[in-house]
């Protein structure tokens, strides 16, 4: 029998990416999502954010105003299905704004050098996205590839950080090219 957990969520809006969702339990930050607000989760009016959500909200806040490169948040991995997916979130996670790596570095990264489609899957499994940064994640080859809140919004995310993108199609290549990093 499974344990219901306690969710709050806020709903805020960019030009760039258009609504995000942001969902917190007690441990933290469980789910960034892009869309509206699903009907029936809005909080009454004058109704205080718990202070996980609220401090969520400011944080993303800043990272779109460009007044923040990196989170400072507790993040609640507890519905992420394996321990191999939380490895890779783990990586994900010390790749820094303005950087991109390749799915290939992480799967080595995480001891796996030919596992970078399992990679591939997980990273579409993120439960956090911005947060858990997999937009910052291309092909071997340079260019983009796949993002579960769309290319449109991987690309505006990459050009926000400063990640130059040549357009908005999987074939689009990124530059600067990819500079392994020490993960």
């Amino acid at each position: 029998m499974s344990k219901l957990v306690e969710v709050h969520s806020a709903h805020l809006t960019d030009a760039r990416v258009g609504g995000v969702t942001i969902w917190t339990s007690p441990r933290g930050v469980r789910r960034i999502e892009f869309g509206p607000l699903p009907r029936g989760r809005h909080m009454e009016q004058g109704t205080e954010r718990p202070d996980q959500l609220q401090e969520a909200v400011e944080q993303m806040e800043a990272y779109f105003a460009k007044k923040r490169t990196s989170f400072q948040l507790p993040l609640d991995f507890s519905g992420v299905g394996s321990d191999f997916q939380r490895e890779v979130y783990g990586e994900l996670l010390k790749v820094e704004h303005g950087h991109v790596t390749t799915y290939g570095e992480i799967a080595r990264a995480v001891g796996k050098p030919d596992q970078a489609r399992a990679v591939g899957q997980a990273v579409s499994a993120n439960p956090i996205l911005i947060v858990v940064p997999c937009h910052r994640v291309i092909a071997s080859n340079g260019r983009l590839t796949g993002f579960s809140g769309g290319l449109r919004r991987k690309v505006a995310l990459l050009r926000m950080e400063g990640v130059e993108v040549e357009g908005v199609s999987p074939n689009s290549r990124v530059h600067p090219e990819v500079i392994p990093l020490d993960l």
